[in-house]
């Protein structure tokens, strides 16, 4: 127990020191506050929730009382409670119910599903709206009031050097205004995720992770997150507050697909022989460009749809290679 709140303590430390880091305007703090989470995720799958949870406490305590309330909410809604929850989610896992037990002679471990990939990602998107949602609310209470004050912080970062150029400034932020909700909604899905990825890593690599590697390549979302995502589109047609929240879910959702569009890249590229540098040239060109993210978009909603991986297995024989 004492190590469990040491570990706890020491990651609530480091998540808040990075948390903080913003506040220095580096550009490598904002690496930092991006990575906040990875501490307290690290903590969860290595020495379970509780540690995360005491961090998580002692960490937003030490930032309220340091800097104020508003940044001891901003550290439990944004870094400590994702990071708590998808630790926890990570290593969940109930006995099978057709698992054929021991025979007497020996202990034997029992046969474990765990919790789903797909389910974890679909709360990494919830989470990522959430916090988008969140953060959107301090600026206004309605949309309009919104897109003001985004407006006006991006006018205070480009600013103007003479007035014929001020006219060309003010169209930009108002253009980056109106996608700004969504593009922060991507920022949060990709950071979380990949916090969630490399406290996995790490974890496995030192040999503290108590569960089997997934496959990725498996991941799928639950069926009914296509209703969700056609409910979500349908309200972001109805104008104001409600509207953009529904934009910032559709943006979520719609990211969560584009995840599973990647692992069905990786499963219907089996067969090939050169897969490995057609998989790295797709991740250089979607992290170069950042819109052919689209097309992994269309594949992850086509494989929730017509089912490409399960008809492309079936013609398969096992086993298949792991990803």
């Amino acid at each position: 127990m004492i190590a469990i709140i040491l570990i706890g303590l020491a990651a609530g430390c480091a998540s808040a020191l990075m948390f903080a880091s913003i506040i220095s305007g580096a550009l490598i703090s904002l690496v930092l506050f991006y990575l906040a989470p990875l501490p307290l995720m690290v903590a969860a799958m290595s020495w379970g929730p509780l540690a995360a949870t005491i961090g998580g406490i002692v960490a937003a305590a030490g930032l309220g009382v340091i800097f104020g309330i508003p940044y001891c909410i901003a550290f439990a809604i944004t870094v400590a409670l994702p990071a708590w929850w998808l630790g926890h989610l990570a290593l969940l896992g109930r006995p099978l119910p057709d698992a054929v037990p021991g025979d007497g002679t020996a202990s034997t471990a029992p046969q474990l599903e765990w919790y789903p990939v797909g389910r974890i990602l679909l709360w990494i998107a919830g989470f990522a709206a959430l916090t988008t949602i969140a953060a959107m609310l301090t600026l206004g209470t309605d949309a309009e009031a919104i897109k003001d004050a985004l407006r006006r912080g991006l006018l205070r970062i480009l600013g103007t050097r003479d007035a014929t150029s001020s006219g060309d400034v003010e169209r930009w932020a108002t253009a980056f205004a109106a996608i700004a909700p969504s593009a922060a909604t991507i920022i949060a899905m990709m950071t979380l995720t990949l916090n969630l990825w490399l406290a996995g890593k790490i974890t496995a690599t030192s040999g503290r992770l108590h569960r089997p590697w997934p496959d990725l390549k498996s991941a799928e979302l639950p069926p009914m997150t296509l209703v969700a995502l056609s409910v979500a589109l349908a309200f972001c047609f109805i104008g104001g507050l409600i509207a953009m929240f529904a934009q910032i879910t559709t943006t979520a959702l719609m990211m969560a697909y584009g995840l599973t569009g990647f692992a069905v890249l990786h499963t219907l590229t089996l067969a090939l022989k050169s897969r490995v540098f057609w998989l790295c040239c797709t991740y250089a060109v979607v992290v170069t460009f950042g819109w052919p993210v689209l097309a992994m978009i269309a594949l992850g909603l086509a494989d929730a749809i017509f089912g490409l991986r399960r008809r492309y297995l079936s013609g398969k024989p096992p086993p298949l290679p792991a990803a």
